[in-house]
């Protein structure tokens, strides 16, 4: 009996080692790289952007396990609207500013959604609808506000596709304490060329 048992255990064991190499894999795309666990992602991830002289650059490194960013590329000095005390807000130079995990390239997966107002084509109604929000110190997106309008049904458009965004934000920071900030999301509404 002994001896039946024991090859029965390394079986269970080399088939639970192979089911664990199915689920854990590389996926590696133009705009991420990292492991995925039964479709979730984990541990550190990278994000790559596009500077405008056209180099493919790291932007972001996100540790998916322990919800932590690792790194993240600066973009000359941020200023943003933050808030100083309760409902009092100036615009301040930050060590760190709201980003969306993912950088760019997945937020865009969101802000491509856009849906042309019939309003606005008739019209013949386009250019950029600017929607602020504000990341609050836990990464939560609230008070969508549109900044700068081009109506017909655009501003509402815009709006409806930042509040489908997830809370997938990382707040901004000034020193070592995080800060809620205003972020900026501008929406183009461009009619396609006869």
């Amino acid at each position: 009996m002994k001896n039946t048992i024991l090859p029965y255990c390394w079986l269970l064991l080399l088939v639970g080692m192979a089911g664990t190499a199915d689920a854990q894999k590389v996926r590696t795309t133009k705009w991420e790289s990292g492991l995925l666990d039964h479709r979730t992602k984990v541990g550190v991830w990278e994000y790559y952007g596009i500077t405008p002289s056209k180099e493919k650059v790291v932007v972001q490194r996100y540790d998916h396990s322990t919800k932590q960013l690792v790194y993240f590329r600066p973009n000359g000095e941020m200023r943003y609207r933050t808030q100083t005390s309760p409902g009092q807000w100036a615009h301040r130079v930050v060590d760190r500013p709201p980003l969306f995990i993912g950088g760019d390239a997945a937020l865009a997966v969101y802000t491509t959604q856009l849906q042309y107002p019939q309003l606005a084509q008739e019209r013949r109604i386009q250019g950029p609808v600017t929607i602020g929000f504000v990341v609050d110190t836990l990464g939560h997106a609230t008070s969508h506000r549109v900044l700068r309008s081009i109506g017909s049904g655009c501003d509402q458009e815009a709006l409806r596709v930042a509040r489908t965004i997830p809370d997938e934000w990382i707040p901004a920071q000034i020193g070592p304490a995080a800060v809620a900030a205003e972020y900026e999301l501008t929406l183009t509404f461009r009619l396609a060329q006869p």
